[in-house]
C-alpha cells in the first residue's frame, strides 16, 4: 500500500471512529508504529487530526467533494426505504439530554464584502465607505458557527464553486469550531457571494446576495448525507440553497426521525410547501408578514400572523423580533420571550446567531421555550460583535441568561 493511500484509510477511520491507537494502526496496517506515528505526524501537521498519548483523534472530517455513500437508487427509493424501517427507540431515548447534542444543517456558504457607511446611501447616490472587510458569510455557514458555539456538535454540509474563494471556505471551515464538514464543489457556478452594507448610524444593514454554487446541490449529494444526518438531533435548513435540495433533506430527515427547523430566510413562498416536514419554522418579522399576510408591527399581529402560520400547516413557530424579543406558538400556547438588552453595533448576523443558538437548545434537551429563551441572550450578545460571523460563546449566553 502506498504511502498516501494508507493516510487516507487512517482519515476515513478516524472519520467513522474519532479516535485511534498507534497500537492498533500498526495491526490494521501491518507496520511498525514507528511508521504509523510519522503518518499522524504528518496528518496533524496538515490539522487534519490531534496527537495524542498513544495515538490521535480526529479535528475535521475531510473535504469530500465525492458522495459519502452510494445508495444505489434513486431519492425517492431511499426514502422508502428509510421509512420502511424502524428506528431503535432504545437508541433515541438518551439523544440530547447532555451537551452533547448534534446538529446537521445544509446551507450556504457566501464570501462576504462588507462596507461600513454613515449612513445607507439614496437610489443613485456614491457614498465613501468608512471601512471594508471581506469575509466568510452565509446563512448556512453563520449558524454553524452558532451551533458550534453554542455547546452542540455540528455538521455542516454547503458547497462551493471551482474558483479563488473554493480555498478560503475549505481553510475558513477547517480552523474553525465547527466540528465536521461536507463541502461539494460546482463545475458551473462560482461560489457564492455577499455584498453588504452596514449602517453606523443605527447597526442596521441592507444585503444583496448572489447564491452560486449554492443552487446546484444535487438529491445526490442530498442522500450522501444521511449517515451524517442519521447520527444528528436536528437538522437546520434556510433557503439560500436550491429549494429541491433543502425539500429532500427535510425529508430525509423526516424519514429517520430528526427534528427539523426551517429558517425561512430569505422569504420564499416555497417555505409553505414543506411545512409538514418541518417542526419550527422561523421566520422574522418581514417573513411573518410574508407568509401570513398580516403586517406584523407588534406583539398583537404577530400573534395573528403566528396563528395564520399554524393554519396553513406549521407546528411550532417563532417570530422574531428584534428589540420587542420573540414570540413562540406551541399548539394554542403563546410565549412572549423578551430580548435581552443589548448595546447594537452590528445587526448581521443576529438572526443566524438565533438560530443556531434554538437547534443547539433543542439538540442538548432544552425544551422550545428554554431553548428560544437562550438563543435571545445568545443573539443579544451577537449584534453587539462586527461581523456576521463573529458569534459569542456558551459561557457568555449563561452569564447573559444570569444578568437577568
Amino acid at each position: 500500500m502506498f504511502l498516501e493511500e494508507r493516510r487516507q484509510q487512517i482519515l476515513e477511520y478516524l472519520d467513522k471512529y474519532e479516535r485511534v491507537t498507534v497500537e492498533l494502526l500498526a495491526s490494521l496496517f501491518t507496520v511498525t508504529r514507528e511508521t504509523i506515528r510519522s503518518d499522524l505526524n504528518a496528518l496533524a501537521a496538515e490539522k487534519l487530526v490531534q496527537r495524542c498519548h498513544g495515538g490521535a483523534v480526529v479535528i475535521r472530517r475531510s473535504l469530500q467533494s465525492k458522495l459519502i455513500t452510494d445508495t444505489g437508487d434513486n431519492f425517492e427509493v431511499l426514502l422508502k426505504r428509510l421509512q420502511s424501517q424502524k428506528r431503535k427507540q432504545a437508541g433515541q431515548q438518551n439523544k440530547g439530554k447532555n451537551m452533547n447534542g448534534k446538529v446537521c444543517i445544509l446551507g450556504s456558504f457566501n464570501v462576504d464584502i462588507v462596507a461600513k457607511v454613515e449612513r445607507f446611501p439614496k437610489g443613485g447616490e456614491s457614498l465613501l465607505a468608512v471601512g471594508s472587510t471581506l469575509g466568510p458569510g452565509g446563512k448556512g455557514a453563520n449558524q454553524a458557527t452558532a451551533v458550534s458555539r453554542a455547546g452542540a456538535k455540528v455538521h455542516f454540509v454547503s458547497k462551493v464553486g471551482k474558483d479563488q474563494f473554493s480555498q478560503f471556505a475549505y481553510d475558513h471551515l477547517t480552523s474553525s469550531e465547527i466540528h465536521s464538514f461536507t463541502l461539494y464543489q460546482s463545475e458551473t457556478e462560482p461560489t457564492g457571494n455577499a455584498i453588504i452594507y452596514v449602517s453606523q448610524e443605527n447597526g442596521e444593514n441592507m444585503i444583496a446576495i448572489y447564491s452560486g454554487a449554492n443552487k446546484t446541490i444535487s438529491e445526490d449529494e442530498v442522500a450522501a448525507i444521511a449517515p451524517e444526518l442519521e447520527d444528528s438531533d436536528v437538522l437546520l435548513v434556510q433557503l439560500e440553497n436550491n429549494f429541491a435540495a433543502t425539500l429532500s433533506a427535510m425529508k430525509l430527515a423526516k424519514a429517520l426521525g430528526v427534528k427539523v427547523i426551517l429558517n425561512p430566510a430569505p422569504f420564499s413562498t416555497h417555505a409553505l410547501e414543506c411545512l409538514e416536514y418541518v417542526d419550527v419554522i422561523t421566520p422574522n418579522e418581514t417573513e411573518a408578514s410574508q407568509l401570513s399576510g398580516i403586517d406584523v408591527q407588534d406583539l398583537a399581529s404577530a400573534k395573528e400572523a403566528a396563528q395564520r402560520i399554524v393554519s396553513q400547516g406549521a407546528k411550532r413557530v417563532i417570530i422574531t423580533m428584534g428589540a420587542r424579543g420573540a414570540l413562540l406558538l406551541d399548539g394554542n400556547q403563546f410565549q412572549h420571550i423578551p430580548a435581552f438588552p443589548a448595546l447594537s453595533v452590528d445587526t448581521t448576523g443576529a438572526g443566524d446567531a438565533f438560530n443556531g443558538a434554538l437547534a443547539s437548545g433543542i439538540a442538548n434537551g432544552q425544551s422550545l421555550v428554554q431553548a428560544a429563551t437562550y438563543a435571545s441572550a445568545f443573539a443579544s450578545l451577537a449584534v453587539e460583535r462586527e461581523g456576521a460571523s463573529n458569534m459569542p460563546d456558551h459561557k457568555q449566553a449563561l452569564a447573559r441568561l444570569v444578568q437577568r
